[in-house]
């Protein structure tokens, strides 16, 4: 199976794992989606995630966060830049998420940092895609 968006790929599999209330998900393993995962645990929107190798092959296992009412911790996440259409933006053209309640993801020249840190060090970059 070949993928042409990796990333969407990546974001569409937590989604449906979140809504399918599962505990952890198993997605083939890339330097982006292992970057995009650490700021969601940063942000306190995963439990965790770490690659395993199986077979040969290295897979990144992320492990869900839900709350107390066994609410998810991301309500929704959306693709933003594609492969047909990329959208990048300047330092001063990074928007807030929901009002400040979530985080855009972004590819910089200094790696894949969110929307706030890429303001705070004056960077702009390929938006990847919002989580709130």
């Amino acid at each position: 199976m070949s993928l042409t968006d990796p990333v969407a790929d990546f974001l569409t599999r937590v989604r449906n794992s979140i809504r399918a209330r599962h505990q952890k998900l198993d997605v083939p393993a890339s330097k982006l989606k292992t970057e995009i995962a650490r700021i969601l645990k940063e942000e306190g929107y995963i439990a965790n995630y770490k690659p395993v190798e199986e077979n040969g092959r290295t897979i990144l296992r992320v492990y869900l966060k839900y709350g107390a009412n066994n609410e998810a911790a991301i309500r929704d996440l959306s693709r933003v830049s594609r492969p047909g259409c990329r959208v990048y933006v300047g330092r001063d053209e990074i928007k807030r998420v929901q009002g400040g309640l979530g985080i855009s993801i972004l590819t910089t020249p200094r790696g894949v940092m969110t929307g706030r840190q890429a303001r705070r060090e004056g960077l702009g970059g390929e938006i990847l895609c919002e989580v709130w």
